[in-house]
């Protein structure tokens, strides 16, 4: 055997040997072709959806993507062919092999069997649409294998010269551009157009998870259409970069700095080391909980919406799940919860509260609550208890929803049911939690008084919990200003939190972060109080901050904004979703510290 394996590895050194001259052209013209074909692909699958369908380019679209599908196979083949160690490569590579290798079989099968023998097949025991489903499929593999080629390029992030500000920055930008020129194809719309402007609200409100919307998601959009906007909801949540490092991991052993502490600073987590696999774990808790929330839905809206079939009563569930977990806000019923239909079905809206309070806690506290080494460990050791920001998180999120439900219960009573006390308690405590940070409704806000109107402005500008998919300063930075409030009138010269003292470092960042937000809602409703003059001050400071703080609600003065009022509300939810976090990551860096200091004054304050 030995001499055997020696002859083998001479002459897999002689092929390397011949091999490597050619190697850094081929792989990197397969690089550039690779390029090539992602994009034809691409544009072909988007075509096939996008624009009214036609038989001739259809066969076309086929041919395209099954021809991308085996140059991915060869551009593989050829990967191993020129690695030095080729069972090295394909192990570290299994996941992009698996789908090759399927890739392959379905090849195989087609050639021996024929395309029109296995259609003709299926149509005889009952499967009419199998055309249409495979052609799906097909494409679908498509954007499975485009994910693994973004996964690779992510593995370059560590080469762009641009910081985790600018990156966030730059991935949530990509994103609602990508979003807009979808949603502006012919296919997505009912009529079949939308302007520009109108577009761009709608993929920014999407991906920035906030819900306000200029056309009613239900009648306005097609089914593909409401696809697309489900689908920058997801992405939006936790960040388009989250998900190209989740597929990396799949790919590579390791990701760089740079690509870990963007998850870092994205996530709040500790350190670096662990990011990858708080990220899985951010991926798999995500799907497992909308998962959990679609099958409630489905459940208790089974006999509300009797007249759907499955298919739709599924599709329906899902969207709502994940528009509730990611605390976005957008309904496929024009009167959003208030639909005649659904608005006494108490269960779904119970459902719909504990999706968006676990969307608004955080990662960070739904790993400390719900990961499986957490409940192991405080098992093993019952003295231990949850950690510091996990306590902040949980009980300040109560007291604020519990605060808004009083509230509302006192000053808007006749908005509540007129029977049933079940009915009642959920209608006040469904408007507090989705004040916060969610945006759907159970009754028509344009007639909430003024001071319960204030009391959501309030509700709206905390928001949710760091690390979660909704906006606002967040609960931490709320109870850190309360504080240290308490601290400056009481005289102590700490901060004390839970038996734990705040470092005044965190103080300035929250009073930092605090005072840009203010600053920005002032500004903008500034603009909006001349662009908009036909509206009151209230309606517009409460459009503004349901924007910034990514919400969703409204007085129902959304859809008669004028351009210029669109593009203010459109910059304020792009900067509400990554403003505040680029201010923190921006007072993160570090500070250049200097030998001398300036006198001590002292002025007054107040």
């Amino acid at each position: 055997m030995l001499p055997a394996k020696k002859a083998i590895n001479r002459i897999r050194e002689t092929i390397n040997l011949w091999l490597f001259p050619h190697k850094k052209f081929v792989l990197g013209s397969l690089r550039m072709l690779s390029f090539l074909v992602s994009s034809i692909a691409l544009f072909s699958v988007v075509y096939y959806h996008g624009f009214p369908r036609e038989g001739a380019s259809d066969y076309v679209i086929y041919l395209i993507t099954r021809g991308s599908l085996f140059f991915y196979v060869f551009k593989y083949l050829i990967n191993i062919i020129y690695d030095f160690n080729p069972r090295v490569y394909m192990r570290r590579t299994w996941f992009e092999g698996i789908l090759m290798l399927i890739i392959v079989m379905l090849g195989m099968f087609s050639s021996i069997f024929g395309i029109d023998g296995v259609y003709n097949f299926f149509m005889q025991i009952g499967f009419p649409d199998l055309p249409a489903i495979y052609i799906l499929f097909v494409q679908s593999y498509v954007f499975v294998i485009l994910g693994m080629e973004l996964a690779k390029a992510s593995q370059k992030i560590d080469q762009i010269n641009l910081g985790p500000a600018g990156m966030l920055t730059l991935s949530f930008s990509i994103l609602i551009l990508t979003g807009t020129g979808l949603l502006m194809l012919p296919e997505m719309t009912i009529s079949g157009e939308i302007g520009f402007i109108d577009a761009l609200f709608t993929s920014t409100s999407a991906s920035c998870v906030t819900g306000l919307i200029v056309h009613d998601t239900a009648t306005f959009f097609t089914t593909k259409g409401h696809l697309i906007i489900m689908i920058l909801i997801q992405l939006g949540g936790i960040n388009i970069i989250s998900f190209a490092t989740f597929f990396a991991t799949f790919y590579a052993t390791g990701s760089g700095l740079k690509q870990q502490s963007l998850v870092k600073d994205l996530l709040t987590t500790g350190g670096l080391s662990d990011t990858r696999l708080i990220l899985r774990r951010v991926i798999f808790f995500s799907v497992a909980i909308e998962f959990a929330v679609a099958i409630g839905l489905y459940i208790t809206w089974h006999e509300p919406l009797n007249n759907f079939d499955s298919w739709n009563l599924a599709f329906y569930s899902i969207f709502h799940s994940i528009s509730a977990f990611n605390n976005a806000g957008f309904s496929l019923f024009t009167d959003n919860l208030m639909d005649t239909r659904i608005a006494n079905a108490w269960l779904s809206h119970w459902v719909i509260i504990f999706a968006v309070i676990l969307g608004g806690l955080g990662f960070g506290a739904l790993q400390d609550i719900f990961g499986l080494k957490s409940i192991r460990s405080r098992r093993a050791n019952p003295w231990k208890r949850y950690k510091v920001q996990t306590r902040i998180v949980i009980y300040t999120s109560a007291i604020l929803i519990l605060f808004g439900a009083l509230l509302f219960f006192a000053l808007e009573s006749h908005l509540l049911p007129k029977v049933g006390w079940f009915g009642k308690i959920t209608t006040a405590i469904f408007q507090s939690v989705t004040a916060r940070t969610a945006g759907f409704n159970t009754i028509d806000f344009s007639m909430l008084s003024q001071p319960m109107l204030l009391i959501f402005i309030v509700l709206m500008f905390i928001g949710a919990s760091p690390g979660s998919t909704g906006g606002g300063i967040k609960t931490t930075t709320f109870l850190t200003l309360f504080k240290s409030a308490i601290a400056t009138i009481r005289g102590k010269k700490h901060i004390e939190v839970l038996k734990h003292t705040l470092s005044f470092e965190t103080v300035d960042k929250a009073y930092s972060v605090v005072l840009f937000s203010i600053g920005l809602v002032i500004l903008s409703t500034f603009f909006l109080s001349i662009t908009e003059e036909n509206f009151s001050f209230l309606s517009l400071l409460f459009e503004e901050i349901s924007a910034f703080a990514t919400v969703g609600l409204s007085t129902g003065i959304t859809a008669h904004l004028s351009e210029t009022g669109r593009l203010i509300i459109i910059l304020s939810m792009f900067v509400g979703r990554i403003g505040t976090l680029t201010l923190a990551m921006a007072l993160m860096r570090k500070v250049s510290f200097k030998k001398y200091a300036y006198p001590h004054t002292d002025f007054t304050i107040g």
